[in-house]
């Protein structure tokens, strides 16, 4: 019989890099990028059968109704959204989703994924859960994914000894490597992307938080049991959140404990951090350009041209870049520059006050 599983929704970050597509009232997981649906609900309806409990989301205090909306509208409603009122870090949410399956499933395995990945085999993805599910319960497990190419945008993880049929000790977490090393580590064939999805019991988050992050473990209990509860919100008090150390969940707890493990999977997994990712997992035309919207392109190729309802976008002549129209800027630049996107964001905030 499978195991219960939580899903706990990573909603946090602000997707500069999407300027103007992504902005901080509404950031990339709510847009819908690679599919007809928005990235969280895509993310939610890819935990979809008789052992997902519908999910729990940890997101900013502003975007409560923006996921309790597209929720329902896949008629997927959280059962409860905890509002961070700024960012603590993952080993804070990893505090608040294992104290979040405590109390309301603790009995099942909580699955921490973010809201903003693709996943294009979801049922590969779900039989990866399933055999990590048995180490789960005594490990925390992450999922680590099989690399296609020496990616240097991405942190890697080392696995060491087999612990059962595919799943592994962890040797070391290592962070985003030159060109040179990602290719050392994809020939070794012993690495894999870390892509910071887990699965874990509760119980087990708890005490090795505890044993390892204390100080977190403890700021984050008193903030989450003093929170304000309005029926799914569970609004964390400011002054209680704001003690909790700003720390990764790597840092705090994978990088340290004994009880934790990596399944390599191969489910077509992509973070879409970028335009240039956009562009690569997007449908082209015969010139390869990925148009969504109103555009017209003439004798232009290898170009990204999304027109979010505003006048019609004309490209001619032109190759390798991407043009942005939304009502919150206009974004135009070679693909090639795709990662100082961030810097027109910050920019843009400095010159409008926000984006």
């Amino acid at each position: 019989m499978p195991n219960t599983i939580l899903p706990v929704i990573m909603s946090g970050g602000s997707g500069t890099r999407l300027w103007p597509l992504s902005t901080p009232t509404a950031p990339k997981q709510f847009h819908a990028l690679a599919t007809d649906n928005t990235m969280i609900q895509e993310t939610a309806l890819r935990l979809v059968g008789d052992n997902y409990l519908n999910p729990v989301v940890i997101c900013g205090q502003g975007h409560y109704d923006l996921v309790s909306e597209q929720l329902q509208q896949i008629d997927k409603p959280a059962q409860a959204v905890i509002l961070e009122p700024f960012g603590r870090n993952t080993a804070a949410v990893a505090a608040m989703a294992a104290l979040a399956g405590a109390d309301l499933a603790p009995d099942a395995l909580v699955l921490m994924v973010p809201a903003d990945h693709v996943i294009n085999r979801p049922g590969d993805f779900d039989d990866a859960i399933q055999a990590a599910s048995e180490t789960a319960k005594s490990r925390i497990v992450t999922f680590g994914i099989t690399p296609s190419h020496p990616e240097t945008g991405f942190g890697y993880i080392a696995r060491g000894a087999e612990i059962s049929d595919g799943i592994y000790e962890i040797e070391r977490f290592l962070e985003k490597p030159d060109l040179a090393t990602a290719t050392q580590y994809i020939e070794g064939g012993r690495h894999v992307w870390n892509a910071g999805i887990f699965l874990f019991s509760p119980q087990v988050m708890l005490e090795e938080l505890e044993k390892h992050a204390p100080e977190v473990m403890a700021a984050s209990r008193k903030a989450y049991e003093g929170a304000e509860r309005d029926e799914a919100a569970v609004r964390l008090n400011a002054a209680d959140f704001a003690a909790v150390p700003s720390i990764s969940v790597d840092y705090a707890v994978m990088e340290k404990t004994a009880r934790s493990a990596v399944i390599p999977c191969d489910i077509g997994w992509a973070d879409v951090g970028g335009f240039a990712e956009l562009w690569r997992l997007g449908d082209k035309d015969g010139q390869a350009n990925h148009i969504k919207g109103d555009a017209i392109t003439i004798d232009s190729e290898n170009c990204l041209v999304r027109n979010e309802g505003g006048p019609v976008v004309a490209l001619i002549g032109m190759q390798d870049v991407m043009v942005i129209s939304t009502p919150s800027g206009i974004l135009v630049a070679p693909l090639s520059r795709a990662q100082d996107v961030k810097k027109a964001a910050e920019a843009a905030k400095g010159l409008l006050g926000k984006v």
